[in-house]
């Protein structure tokens, strides 16, 4: 399957699969960013993408980000498929958990992309669930 994408800074390179067993590839900051103690920011991840009908995309942070000082402040983002206007840049929106400012420097790996599949669905309100209760959120781990 190939993706209509826009890179917004071409000396950046295209996002890849590092591996041939790769779900997800990696987006890089568009920008050098400095980022002060505890301060959320949002960084461009120089790409607008076109995806496909029966699809959307999940943002991930990778799995190294937070040797950075950094978090995913959603912890994931979901992109709709509507979302892909030419200034519709994705941006990976982050806090600087440390007591030091953080440097992001510009091209630097700091969350993933992937495609993933759905459906959209309606629902069928009832005033009754017919399975049985399982005892409530958070008790299959008791």
């Amino acid at each position: 399957m190939q993706l209509k994408i826009k890179r917004f800074d071409k000396t950046l390179p295209l996002p890849t699969h590092k591996t041939a067993g790769a779900v997800a590839v990696d987006l890089c900051s568009r920008v050098d960013v400095e980022i002060k103690p505890k301060e959320i920011t949002y960084i461009p991840m120089n790409v607008a993408i076109k995806i496909p009908d029966g699809y959307f995309i999940l943002l991930a942070p990778r799995s190294s980000t937070h040797k950075l000082g950094i978090q995913g402040i959603n912890g994931v983002g979901i992109v709709d498929r509507d979302y892909c206007g030419n200034d519709d840049e994705y941006h990976f929106a982050v806090r600087n958990f440390t007591d030091s400012t953080v440097n992001i420097d510009k091209g630097t790996r700091l969350c993933q992309l992937i495609l993933i599949k759905c459906e959209t669905f309606e629902f069928n309100e009832v005033d009754v669930m017919t399975s049985p209760s399982r005892g409530g959120f958070g008790t299959t781990g008791k």
